[in-house]
């Protein structure tokens, strides 16, 4: 009796769990295939991981809903009630409409500073993604950009394909700034802070929101053109209210017992680029041995990929060790190499409860503008890592828990540091927010100060922090089509091995010259490796959904080649 084709999903987070889901639920399969998911960690969900602090549900990986106007996250979560919960849940009240911000040294900056820089911003970054249109309304925003793309593309001699995302948008504010130039008054009553400063570091705090979104450590090294490929669904963004766990637990719940098997680190993936014989016949074997850390072995016909890509950039280096033998063809190994992947971590912090006091008094949707970090005007006393953090808020409006994002080389030193120095960092840039200033009351046609006296009463009592760039498991948090990579490259990492060549109907024949035909020998197993994961989709990267559609497309590819050749109804 022949044996039944073996599959074997690395990875037990969204698209690995999506992927067996798929399968296994698809018709017949349970005669089929032999179905088995290894997960390295002690837990399903990978990058999704939500948790509890100060009594709210909050999470750790992944939090949005990126819109949920055809996203199959939502309709999932609509399914089996996951958008409603009596415990209060990170973000339940979407996205605050009434931030206040603040610039270093305490200046409340007044909706008329600040909301033109955003309007600027925003079009801004609509022209990069391709979703600002020439239209009566916008043609100030509209011609403003396209004056900062080719501004931006003669930097770089004209070579558009190498643009960032960055220098565009600097080169915007650059020609905004030209534009206005002769309309605006110096400001007066915010201390050292001139009008074109306060406009820049409100541009920056826009940046570092932006990197925070896609990870990317410096916007100079976020492609620009790869802005435009990248989709997103529309309508509003969403939390779910009972976590993002509920829908991997939902996926995952069909699975009978024993088919995830956790504490499953792989060391080693070896394949069969080529077809092995013995004695002139194709041995009968499975082509893929996996190799795990407690020495243990696996073999298996298909094995579907899902770690994240920073773990790939670590396996195909020999100093960290291969992760597969032999190692991936040059043109995976470059692609994975190009793209980039960042490292992006949430900080929760939980304030004490402070009795007595109204709405008022609760700490705000606090928006930073910071000095450069390089200014001579700058507070010493606030530490570097705090500096390119664009917000601190409750989770909700009633919170008692802070939440602060933080991306690049200051998500890094958030991991290292421990409690004691992240709450001194905190309540020190905080006392430089929203203290009680010493300078008299200004004249009546300058701004007031914040005056509330808040953070000598703000005292913090716990601290939770992720730590995606330094798990093993991750080595990071999500993808990024990086300056001198593509959307050829997320294709390029999809796609299956061994790779598949076609051979012509007289590859067999007889080579003409009188003597035994040449026979090519027979192609390998198809399909041996196939890749899941956010970062091998070329429009939804970096997102949960992206996840799950890579896992539905290696299942389904999966499907089909069992369709193709056996049959399946």
């Amino acid at each position: 009796m022949a044996k039944k084709p073996r599959i074997v999903i690395i990875g037990a987070g969204m698209a690995g769990i999506t992927a067996a889901n798929k399968l296994y639920n698809s018709i017949n399969s349970n005669n089929l295939f032999e179905l088995c998911v290894v997960e390295g960690g002690s837990r399903i969900g990978g990058r999704i991981n939500t948790s509890e602090f100060g009594g709210d549900r909050i999470e750790m990986g992944a939090t949005w809903i990126h819109g949920i106007g055809g996203s199959p996250l939502y309709k999932i979560s609509q399914q089996i009630n996951s958008l409603e919960s009596q415990k209060p849940w990170e973000c339940m009240d979407g996205f605050s409409t009434q931030p206040k911000t603040v610039a270093e040294g305490g200046f409340e900056l007044n909706p008329t500073i600040v909301d033109p820089v955003n309007t600027l911003f925003d079009n801004l970054m609509d022209y990069a993604q391709g979703k600002l249109i020439e239209s009566a309304e916008k043609v100030d925003f509209y011609n403003l950009a396209t004056k900062a793309f080719k501004r931006s593309c003669t930097t770089r001699n004209g070579v558009s394909d190498q643009l960032s995302v960055g220098s565009f948008l600097r080169q915007g504010l650059n020609a905004y700034w030209d534009s206005m130039k002769d309309d605006q008054e110096e400001l007066k009553g915010y201390g050292t802070w001139s009008r074109k400063l306060i406009e820049e570091a409100i541009f920056a705090m826009h940046e570092n929101t932006q990197r925070t979104y896609t990870s990317a450590d410096d916007l100079l090294t976020l492609d620009f053109n790869a802005e435009s490929e990248y989709q997103m669904f529309p309508d509003e963004e969403i939390t779910i209210a009972k976590g993002y766990m509920s829908v991997i637990e939902h996926l995952a719940s069909v699975l009978p017992p024993g088919l995830i098997q956790l504490g499953r680190k792989v060391t080693n993936i070896e394949w069969q680029p080529e077809v092995e014989q013995q004695n002139g016949h194709v041995s009968n074997f499975r082509p893929v041995k996996i190799h795990f850390r407690d020495g243990s072995t696996m073999l298996a016909d298909h094995v579907i990929v899902t770690v994240s890509l920073g773990v790939l950039k670590a396996g195909i280096h020999q100093d960290s060790g291969m992760l597969f033998n032999p190692p991936l063809p040059t043109y995976k190994t470059e692609a994975i190499s190009r793209l980039g992947f960042g490292v992006v971590n949430k900080l929760f912090l939980q304030l004490s409860d402070r009795k007595g006091k109204g709405d008022e008094d609760k700490f705000p949707f606090l928006q930073m503008t910071f000095h450069r970090p390089d200014s001579e005007l700058r507070n010493m006393k606030i530490p570097w890592w705090m500096r390119r953090t664009a917000s601190l808020s409750p989770i909700y409006k009633k919170s008692n828990v802070l939440l602060s994002w933080f991306a690049g080389e200051e998500a890094l030193e958030l991991e290292t540091m421990s409690d004691e120095e992240i709450v001194e960092g905190v309540s020190t840039t905080i006392s430089s927010f929203l203290s009680q200033q010493p300078h008299k009351k200004l004249e009546s046609n300058s701004h007031e100060l914040c005056t509330n006296g808040m953070a000598s009463e703000v005292k913090f009592t716990k601290v939770l922090k992720s730590k995606w760039g330094n798990d093993p498991l991750f080595l990071g948090s999500y993808s990024y089509v990086k300056v001198g990579s593509s959307g050829e490259d997320l294709d390029s990492l999809a796609e299956p091995l061994p790779k598949t060549t076609s051979t012509g109907s007289d590859s067999c024949e007889s080579n003409g010259g009188g003597s035994s035909s040449s026979v090519p020998p027979p192609p390998p197993p198809p399909l041996q490796i196939l890749f899941a994961g956010e970062a091998t989709h070329r429009t939804h990267y970096s997102t949960t959904h992206g996840a799950y559609f890579s896992g539905l497309r290696e299942a389904n590819r999966l499907l089909q080649h069992y369709h193709h050749h056996v049959g399946i109804n």
